[in-house]
């Protein structure tokens, strides 16, 4: 028996520590390569980890809540696979012949393999059979480890049915030589290839609707990912018991006040935005220029794009007009979309990008999170919609993964979502520009000498002022409010 240790691999770049938010088996479970062993906490964001190996889980190294450093054992995983009495190379005993079997895939369920609407999300389980016959368990024949929602049942394989992790040359097969594992770490390409879409059956679509819930923001434990009932119960519960805390916030009269302390560790995402936030309020001299802007022609516009065929199916918002105003203004006044780097030898040099990554702050239960959309500039209206949408979705998951928070340009805080007028935001790290968009609501506005309704908003803009100088952040700002107030000019 070899036993191999898994060691937290850097998921970012140039990442450091990492938390073990949850762990998704424990000792005794048998895993098959690319299995998700936990999910990780960065600095940046929630990312599972899928096993290198395939095999016995012997033990968890590393509770949850706890953060280690990168390289460090976490999980010991055994070659031999539980409940496999026999070695790979010694033939087991004759036994009484058995209804064949169609071999599992090794990698789980494929999507048309899933049960038909209306049955229980734990599948069907397959009929009980006797102990592997023939040549004996394979090396690469490794059982998935039981699924949460069902347990699993005896089955009989015929071994050369399941396919093999490994490929075998056709000279080994016809001599009977047993696939060999791999059992080196298989990373890359496996984490980025991460899939952020929300799977659920339509069962459990409907339950959700009928309580109101995002799916997006439930957390799923299904053995593909895919949010369960039990999800979705343990959400609403979870849910209900913040509204109930809320008479018994304050806690006993009477108790001491320093016993009526709550202390919250300070890690993870919230400890890297507070060391971004503080290096950018003191390293970038701010300045900021607020606008108040007549965006009913916006508003308008997003009822018919609404209302269109070629928009069917996808959310629009004013959001969505404020972003394509942006990537226009900065085209205008490219300073705003440039970055000032401090060289070794004491030297400095502004970077002005020649490309957008629009980057939109995001609020999430594990803190402030700035996704990009990559190359923003060359996107239609409606492609930049499904990015934004997309963006918003996988945000409220926690799925947002390290390389979509870097690289940015040119950043967008939606206070107006908040019911804000509007504020003075700080600069994302590493750019020089961020537009705060304000509430957008019905105030008395002075049209033609007349004092009509008009739908308002108030947009708030904070610019480094070693590269933006005040004329320069007056006229991006005026550029950004000419399209809020008509939208056409977009068409030029």
């Amino acid at each position: 028996m070899t036993l191999n240790k898994f060691n937290l691999p850097d998921v970012g770049e140039g990442l450091t520590e990492a938390e073990i938010v949850s762990w998704k088996v424990k000792p005794g479970d048998t895993v098959a390569i690319n299995d998700v062993l936990c999910e990780i906490e960065t600095a940046k964001s929630i990312v599972e980890l899928p096993s290198p190996f395939a095999g016995t889980v012997t033990e968890l190294l590393v509770q949850e809540g706890v953060t280690v450093d990168v390289g460090t054992a976490i999980i010991s995983v055994s070659d031999e696979v539980a409940g496999d009495p026999t070695p790979a190379d010694v033939r087991a005993p004759e036994a009484p012949a058995q209804p064949q079997q169609t071999a599992q895939p090794l990698y789980g369920k494929l999507p048309q393999d899933e049960a038909p609407d209306g049955t229980d999300d734990g599948g069907a389980s397959a009929p009980a059979g006797g102990p592997l016959v023939g040549s004996g368990p394979k090396a690469d024949a490794v059982k998935r480890r039981p699924r949460k929602t069902a347990p699993a049942a005896a089955v009989t394989v015929n071994a050369p049915e399941v396919e093999p992790v490994q490929p075998r040359t056709p000279a080994e097969v016809s001599a009977g030589a047993p696939a060999a594992v791999d059992n080196r770490p298989t990373l890359g390409g496996t984490i980025t290839g991460l899939v952020n879409r929300v799977l659920a059956k339509p069962p459990v679509r409907k339950i959700a609707r009928d309580l109101g819930i995002d799916l997006a923001d439930v957390v799923a434990t299904g053995s593909r990912g895919e949010v369960t009932r039990e999800d979705l119960v343990s959400y609403q519960a979870q849910r209900d018991a913040e509204l109930d805390k809320a008479d018994g916030f304050w806690g006993k009269a009477g108790k001491p006040q320093d016993q009526r302390v709550e202390r919250i560790p300070v890690k993870g995402v919230r400890k890297a935005t507070a060391k971004a936030m503080v290096e950018s309020a003191f390293a970038a001299p701010h300045v900021s220029i607020f606008v108040d802007v007549d965006a009913s022609r916006t508003m308008e516009f997003v009822k018919r794009l609404k209302a269109s065929r070629d928009f069917e199916g996808v959310k629009v918002s004013p959001l969505l007009i404020l972003a394509k105003a942006v990537i226009w203004a900065a085209a205008r006044n490219p300073s705003v979309n440039a970055a000032w780097v401090d060289n070794q030898d004491g030297s400095a040099e502004i970077q002005v990008k020649h490309f957008m990554n629009l980057g939109i702050a995001a609020a999430t239960p594990r803190g402030l999170m700035v996704p990009n959309i990559k190359n923003a500039q060359d996107l239609s209206l409606k492609e930049l919609a499904l990015a934004l949408n997309n963006l918003a979705t996988t945000a409220r998951a926690g799925k947002t993964q390290p390389g979509e928070m870097q690289g940015g340009t040119l950043t967008i805080t939606n206070i107006g979502a908040l019911g804000i007028d509007t504020g003075t935001p700080i600069i994302n790290p590493g750019e020089v520009a961020i537009v705060a968009f304000g509430t957008i609501k019905q105030k008395p506005w002075v049209l033609d000498g007349e004092v009509i309704p008009r739908w308002i908003t108030t947009l708030g803009g904070s610019f480094d002022h070693r590269v933006v100088d005040g004329d320069l952040s007056a006229r991006f700002m005026a550029d950004v409010a000419a399209i809020l107030e008509e939208p056409a000019l977009l068409l030029d």
